[in-house]
């Protein structure tokens, strides 16, 4: 990093009107449990990214979805491995930031003056479950079916609203075209743009409250 850093203040000069956001104060005794935050940033950088390729391919129609994810398999130079790692990346991605809740959770770092980061980085959670959860569909396959079937009948039966929970995600009554396009639109638009949000919301309260020392 600081090489990175070094290489970008001679060519740009970054580092004296940056000082204030590059150069910040941590507390001592620090572990490698402090390294779950940037390892699921990472892993969100990595999704992204791979992401962005792969929707160069994908078609999110009814008819052609599960073709275009054979294609990217079987055609596309380099296809396979770049799914693998959308993949493998969305799954890393889940267990660090559930690693990160539960130092924060142990170092008890969700007190005050932290406890609305406490609350950002919890719905960040809850998008990256979201964001699984809606891109388990985008295959159109059997097992991602009737898997949306069996998730969405569970919002159902959220008492009040489930009926209209229900149609607002399937579309209507069904898991059919419709559903795959709403998923399809939550998982490379909506969510990540709100991801995006919270993630500077949670960064940028990181670095005006500081570091929350160990126990």
């Amino acid at each position: 990093m600081d090489f990175i850093l070094n290489l970008l203040h001679k060519w740009f000069g970054i580092k004296e009107p940056h000082r204030s956001f590059l150069a910040r104060t941590v507390p001592g005794k620090l572990n490698f449990s402090y390294c779950f935050g940037g390892m699921a940033f990472t892993a969100f950088l990595l999704s992204v990214i791979t992401g962005l390729l792969l929707a160069l391919y994908y078609v999110p129609s009814e008819g052609e979805a599960y073709q275009s994810i054979a294609a990217i398999h079987n055609e596309v130079w380099g296809g396979s491995l770049v799914r693998s790692i959308h993949k493998w990346s969305a799954n890393i991605l889940i267990i660090f930031i559930i690693l990160h809740t539960i130092r924060v959770f142990v170092y008890r770092a969700y007190r005050p003056p932290r406890e609305l980061n406490w609350i950002a980085g919890s719905l960040s959670f809850l998008l990256v479950m979201a964001s699984g959860f809606t891109g388990y569909l985008l295959p159109w396959d059997q097992r991602a079916y009737w898997a949306t079937v069996v998730g969405t009948s569970m919002a159902g039966t959220v008492p009040l609203v489930g009926k209209y929970v229900l149609f607002l995600l399937r579309g209507g009554a069904e898991v059919h075209g419709p559903t795959l396009i709403r998923f399809y639109s939550l998982h490379t638009q909506w969510l990540p743009l709100s991801m995006v949000f919270i993630l500077w919301a949670h960064f940028h309260m990181a670095k005006r409250q500081g570091i929350a020392g160990g126990l």
